[in-house]
């Protein structure tokens, strides 16, 4: 398995376990419960984010730029369902 193969595989896997620990966290019925839940997905975020920023340096992880415009009628949506 060459570097961006594991790099994917290891990206889909922590995102795996985010959702796991969010939900952990939505339906814990204890605040040491929620707290540990929300510990580990606050950990798991940031690995998760490491492993993007180290694919995007390699060009592993392309984005689309998105128009301002795009972005204020979505902030303008949600702003409005509040």
């Amino acid at each position: 398995m060459d570097d961006k193969s594991l790099m994917e595989s290891l990206l889909i896997t922590v995102k795996g376990a985010s959702g796991i620990y969010y939900h952990g966290m939505v339906e814990s019925s204890t605040a040491n419960v929620r707290n540990t839940f929300d510990n580990a997905l606050s950990k798991t975020l940031q690995m998760q984010n490491d492993i993007f920023c180290r694919m995007r340096d390699k060009g592993w992880y392309q984005t689309q730029p998105v128009d301002q415009k795009q972005i204020t009628q979505t902030a303008q949506k949600f702003a409005q369902m509040q």
